[in-house]
């Protein structure tokens, strides 16, 4: 008797992960009509300016961080730069940017190890580049997926929320999303997925408000229509 009820909670199990599988198509396949461009609004040349921006886009504004960029990498191209640098100066140059005093502490310390033990090369998997100082799985992912074009699965704050709605994933903890999505898209597009959720989330899965009644996925939502 046990071992059949183990059989069927784990036929019930698979049910749903291939119910939440095929959501996840379905939800794909519309969110790419509505963005058929979808990608980083970060603006980047190489995978050092994307990992840089990724770390000072915490608590900003790409466009912020956008505009900042500009004339930082005209002075800092390379890691050694920044290593170089005072980090008084290396401060002033980001003053304008929220929290600019920790996160000039933490690109200093990134740029270390990343000349010291990469050569000044940015890593290509995510298990080297979480050695860098500042770095997660979520800048991690974003720079593998944006700038090295591999599958990666980026688990922003907006495809955190968006995830958790439209009833893709019932965890808060951003890695273990990041796992149970790896599961229901295929790999070839994860990185795809995550852009389409992200641009989802900022234009129209809004935090405060979310504009369920321009979404194009509200039939496949747990939350559409639901007053948050």
């Amino acid at each position: 008797m046990v071992s059949g009820k183990g059989e069927g909670a784990r036929g019930s199990d698979t049910r749903r992960a291939e119910d939440l599988r095929k959501r996840a198509r379905r939800i794909a396949e519309a969110l790419r009509k509505l963005y058929p461009s979808a990608g980083l609004e970060l603006e980047f040349e190489n995978p050092f300016q994307l990992l840089v921006k990724a770390i000072l886009a915490a608590q900003e504004s790409d466009r912020k961080v956008n505009e900042v960029g500009r004339d930082f990498f005209r002075k800092y191209a390379k890691p050694e730069d920044i290593v170089k640098v005072p980090l008084e100066e290396l401060e002033r140059d980001l003053s304008s940017i929220n929290f600019y005093r920790r996160k000039a502490k933490l690109l200093k310390k990134c740029c270390e190890v990343l000349v010291r033990e990469f050569g000044g090369e940015v890593p290509r998997s995510v298990e080297e580049m979480v050695r860098l100082p500042g770095v997660g799985r979520k800048t991690a992912n974003m720079v593998l997926g944006g700038a090295f074009g591999l599958p990666a699965v980026i688990v922003d704050r907006h495809v955190l929320r968006v995830s958790r709605r439209i009833g893709l994933t019932l965890s808060e903890d951003p890695d273990q999303v990041e796992m149970e999505l790896r599961e229901l898209i295929p790999r070839s597009e994860w990185t795809e997925f995550s852009f389409l959720l992200l641009n989802h989330g900022k234009r129209v899965c809004l935090a405060r408000r979310p504009l369920c009644e321009r979404c194009p996925i509200c039939d496949l939502c747990d939350s559409c229509g639901v007053k948050l």
